[in-house]
């Protein structure tokens, strides 16, 4: 299929980019990598009348540490997310999820800031960026805000973005020597969406108001699990985090964990797996990852 009939701007700054969005409001799709919007519009499942091409836009790209904060632009590549030695040094989380998105192709066309702004309930960045705690600063001709990764996401397909919007810029908290970062998905091929998926952090390390990290202390705080594949958006389980504050990562904490996740959500069944049969395997991705965190990789 072939999508219905647009119009094509290509704006040159991004005063000029948000002026085009003013006026033309929900009319108008921005685009970048087009790996989300252009199949959709092929299906007849989106029909813009207008889109706006940001890939001219300067500003927009670009990976930088700024103090205790990693800002990511908007139109940064998958592929080079994958590469960046900053996101591998300062979000190991990020450069971990990085190669289990699509494919190659995919991955060398596809934006960050699209993916977010696409808000796939099983696609991989969403999920990270609510686990780290991420700002996303939007922008329009009214002015700039950000939304944190809590409020961000709303609903399948659905995020806080106005449709006089766009972002320009994501920040992630920088990884210090204390955090522990892991990731896994369990898809039907490779480079498929998941069907469940698991990205988590946690901090090691004695707990006290100047929080020092010790090496010889193994207990967990600030625990965070975020599942994807499981409901209309990437979901905290705040529950079975709970079940691992405070405790050394052995495989009691482990089995504590994993019995309280069955509290946390009831996954969503999609056509072709069952919600029972997404809980089994959620359950089964928190023992995959929580082992490899406590460096038993053989599960």
């Amino acid at each position: 299929m072939k999508s219905p009939q647009f119009e094509y701007v290509r704006p040159g700054s991004l005063d000029q980019a948000l002026a085009i969005l003013a006026e033309h409001g929900d009319e108008a799709k921005v685009i970048a990598g087009g790996q989300s919007l252009v199949p959709t519009m092929n299906m007849r499942l989106a029909a813009p009348s207008l889109l706006v091409d940001l890939n001219h836009v300067p500003g927009l790209t670009g990976i930088e540490l700024r103090g205790k904060w990693l800002r990511i632009g908007a139109l940064t590549r998958h592929a080079e997310m994958a590469r960046s030695p900053e996101v591998a040094r300062h979000a190991p989380l990020l450069a971990r999820a990085a190669p289990y998105i699509a494919h190659a192709a995919i991955r060398n066309r596809g934006t960050f800031g699209g993916s977010l702004a696409t808000a796939d309930p099983a696609s991989e960045w969403p999920a990270c960026c609510l686990t780290l705690g991420a700002r996303i600063h939007l922008a329009s001709r009214d002015g700039t805000r950000v939304v944190p990764a809590e409020e961000f996401f709303e609903g399948v397909y659905q995020t806080a973005i106005e449709p006089h919007e766009l972002i320009t810029h994501v920040e992630v908290p920088a990884a210090t020597d204390s955090m522990l970062y892991g990731f896994d998905e369990l898809t039907r091929r490779k480079g498929d969406y998941a069907i469940v998926g698991l990205a988590a952090q946690a901090r090691v390390g004695a707990k006290g108001p100047l929080k020092l990290f010790r090496r010889d202390d193994r207990r967990l705080h600030e625990v965070r699990l975020g599942f994807f594949g499981v409901g209309e958006t990437p979901v905290l389980a705040q529950r079975a985090a709970a079940a691992l504050e405070g405790k050394v990562l052995d495989a009691e904490a482990i089995q504590a964990a994993q019995a309280a996740l069955a509290d946390d959500f009831e996954p969503l069944s999609d056509l072709y797996t069952s919600s029972e049969a997404k809980a089994h395997m959620a359950r089964v991705l928190l023992g995959r990852v929580l082992n490899a965190l406590s460096g038993d990789h053989s599960a």
